[in-house]
């Protein structure tokens, strides 16, 4: 074991994956020479030359349609956005080509692609820098969606992500590159997708969050030892653990899910109605969503902390 900050986790987790099999790069915006934006890819190019760790332009749309192509003719692209906002730039490549290809082809053409990048607020980064789009992906029949909230979730997920034949969105949180370290095996190890983590057990509620949610419930469960809680990082929203779900509310009777996101249209309105739909019987209280406020975030520094 060794203790590694939450972007080594991912470094390293690309570099092993990268050592074995020469089909996968990295391609990015600044992921090269500059080591990426987060330095999540610090020493790489070094590795693995500027064959396979390539520094882009800014042009989301074009180094994503190059990489859904490679994909297709059996390389295992990997695609580091330096916010995952500026996806939106190339979305169409992630949804309309990467997400369908392999129905659309008959089983043809498969797509074994990781689109990751930073997600979420880091600090006074502005509107159109500070979004958190998990729901927007986890809409999307034909990907699979992660947002780990630690170095050892970060590593096996990825590992796991890397080698899976499909798409996969990769969220990492900006709060958590530098201020979360974790041991880590020395060892190769991956995680199944779809299986949430209990990471604290109690009786008197349900605390659902993922990504940097579940610092934020760790904290206040902290400071508040008289709440008795289960805690249930979900760690990948599609596929979507529902069975840990159901089994911790139907124990403690009450669930509260935490998220960055707003609610309209989120991964907590759906998990809401999941809970509704399928544990009734055993609430005690109904489903409470907590989440930022409908409006884009705000610049300055008291109104970012008001907003989130």
């Amino acid at each position: 074991m060794k203790t590694v900050q939450f972007r080594e986790a991912i470094c390293e987790a690309m570099s092993e994956e990268m050592r074995t099999d020469e089909t996968i790069y990295l391609i990015g915006e600044e992921v090269a020479e500059y080591n990426g934006a987060y330095k999540a890819s610090k020493g790489m190019l070094d590795e693995f030359g500027e064959k396979r760790v390539i520094d882009a332009p800014i042009a989301e749309l074009g180094f994503g349609g190059i990489a859904v192509g490679s994909a297709m003719n059996g390389n295992r692209p990997i695609v580091e956005y330096m916010t995952f906002n500026f996806a939106l730039v190339g979305i169409d490549q992630i949804i309309n080509n990467a997400a369908k290809i392999r129905q659309m082809s008959g089983g043809q053409f498969n797509c074994p692609i990781v689109f990751r990048g930073p997600t979420g607020s880091a600090g006074q980064l502005g509107a159109t820098h500070s979004q958190a789009f998990e729901s927007w992906f986890a809409n999307t029949p034909g990907l699979k969606v992660i947002v780990p909230s630690n170095p050892y979730d970060a590593k096996g997920l990825l590992t796991t992500a890397i080698e899976d034949p499909n798409p996969v969105l990769f969220f990492e949180h900006k709060a958590l590159y530098r201020s979360i370290r974790q041991e880590v095996p020395t060892d190769y190890y991956t995680l199944p997708l779809g299986k949430a983590s209990l990471l604290k057990e109690g009786n008197d509620v349900t605390i659902i969050s993922y990504g940097a949610g579940v610092h934020w419930a760790l904290d206040t469960l902290k400071t508040h030892p008289e709440i008795s809680a289960d805690l249930l990082d979900l760690r990948t929203l599609q596929p979507l653990d529902v069975a840990s779900i159901y089994t911790s509310v139907r124990k403690t009777g009450k669930a509260i899910f935490l998220q960055e996101d707003s609610l309209f249209g989120s991964i907590a309105s759906d998990v809401a109605a999941l809970i509704t739909e399928h544990c009734f019987e055993s609430l005690d209280a109904p489903v409470k969503r907590v989440a930022s406020i409908e409006t884009p975030i705000p610049f300055q520094g008291e109104l970012e902390k008001q907003y989130l």
